[in-house]
C-alpha cells in the first residue's frame, strides 16, 4: 500500500490524479498547511523539504511531481500513463512536465511566496513579484497553447501524465488573474478532463 501525501489547492493533484487513474492501492493523507502540518516533526520525517507532494512506496518516499508522475507510470504499465516504450516520447513527457514544474509553477509561486526569493519585509519586492504573475503566467500559457500542447492531448493522440499535471496548474489560471478562455486548446482539454470520473472523485474526496 502506498502513502500519498497532499494538500488541497496544490501541485499534489497532478501526483493524486496518477495514482486514480494507475488504479494503485493507495492511502491519500491530508496535510493542513493552515496549521503548518508540512512543517511537523513526523512530515519532515517523509519529506525534509516540508512541502507535498510525497509518495511513500516499500523502498522509501519520494517528493516532487515530476518523480512521482513517472514512478506511478512506470509501477503500473496498464494504465498506459507514459510512453514508456518510446525513449523519445517519454522524455517529451518529462520535458513537459519539467517545464511545468521549474518555470510555470514558479511563476505562479511569486504571487504568494515572494519570500522565497527576497525578505518578507521588502513590501515593494513583494508587490513587483505580485504584479508580474498575470503576464508570466499568461506568457507560459500562450507556449503551451500554441508550441507544447499538440491536442488533443498533450502528446496528440495519446494520453499521459502531462494531461494531469496540466490540467492541475491551469486551475491556478484564474486565480493568477488570467482568463482560461485565451487558450482554447487548453480550456478544451480542461472541460474534457474535469468530465473524467477519476478526476471528479478526487476532486471531491481533496474538497471534502
Amino acid at each position: 500500500m502506498l502513502t500519498f501525501y497532499y494538500a488541497p489547492g496544490t501541485c499534489a493533484l497532478a501526483s493524486h490524479l496518477a495514482l486514480e487513474y494507475a488504479g494503485a492501492p493507495y492511502e491519500a493523507v491530508r496535510l493542513d498547511f493552515r496549521n503548518q502540518q508540512q512543517r511537523s516533526p513526523e512530515y519532515l520525517r517523509v519529506n525534509p523539504k516540508g512541502r507535498v507532494p510525497a509518495l511513500v512506496t516499500d523502498r522509501g518516499a519520494i517528493s516532487e511531481n515530476v518523480a512521482i508522475l513517472q514512478y506511478v507510470a512506470q509501477s503500473f504499465p496498464a494504465a498506459n500513463l507514459a510512453p514508456l516504450d518510446d525513449p523519445f516520447l517519454l522524455a517529451k513527457v518529462n520535458e513537459f512536465n519539467s517545464y511545468l514544474a521549474s518555470t510555470v509553477h514558479v511563476n505562479h509561486a511569486h504571487k504568494g511566496r515572494g519570500y522565497r526569493w527576497v525578505d518578507a519585509e521588502d513590501t515593494a519586492a513583494i508587490e513587483a513579484m505580485k504584479k508580474k504573475v498575470p503576464q508570466t503566467m499568461a506568457e507560459s500559457f500562450t507556449l503551451i497553447e500554441e508550441k507544447m500542447l499538440q491536442g488533443p492531448w498533450v502528446l496528440g493522440e495519446r494520453f499521459s501524465t502531462a494531461d494531469l499535471y496540466l490540467f492541475t496548474i491551469a486551475g491556478w489560471l484564474e486565480g493568477d488573474g488570467v482568463d482560461v478562455q485565451r487558450f482554447p486548446k487548453v480550456a478544451e482539454h480542461m472541460a474534457r478532463l474535469a468530465a473524467a470520473p477519476q478526476v471528479q472523485k478526487v476532486v471531491a474526496a481533496q474538497k471534502a
